[in-house]
């Protein structure tokens, strides 16, 4: 799975920017959600792209997730949902919800 769009952010709170603080500056408020959570990626070639996870966020009753791939300074943005299978991802094909989503991951790293 690939999405071209993409922008550059570098939070990497996986706390959807919790509006406490404390020295780690994230915005986690202390928890303890420092561990890297990864998702791979398979792309169109049958390779795998490791990716972390940055935010997991809501915009309008639908959740979007943002990934940084391993060694990539590019954030790929995708819809997002959990199911019985597990957590689903797929891309956004419009350039108005994409629009919508980079605009929210933004103002989450901010």
């Amino acid at each position: 799975m690939n999405n071209e769009k993409n922008h550059d952010c570098k939070c990497g709170c996986n706390d959807h920017h919790a509006e406490e603080k404390h020295e780690c500056g994230c915005g986690c408020g202390g928890h303890s959600h420092h561990e890297v959570e990864m998702i791979y990626l398979t792309l169109g070639d049958g390779t795998e792209l490791a990716c972390k996870v940055l935010a997991i966020f809501e915009i309008k009753d639908k959740e979007y997730i943002a990934l940084l791939p391993e060694g990539g300074e590019d954030v790929y943005l995708y819809g997002y949902k959990e199911s019985e299978e597990g957590p689903m991802i797929s891309q956004i094909e419009k350039d108005e919800e994409y629009a919508l989503a980079s605009e929210a991951f933004l103002s989450l790293c901010e």
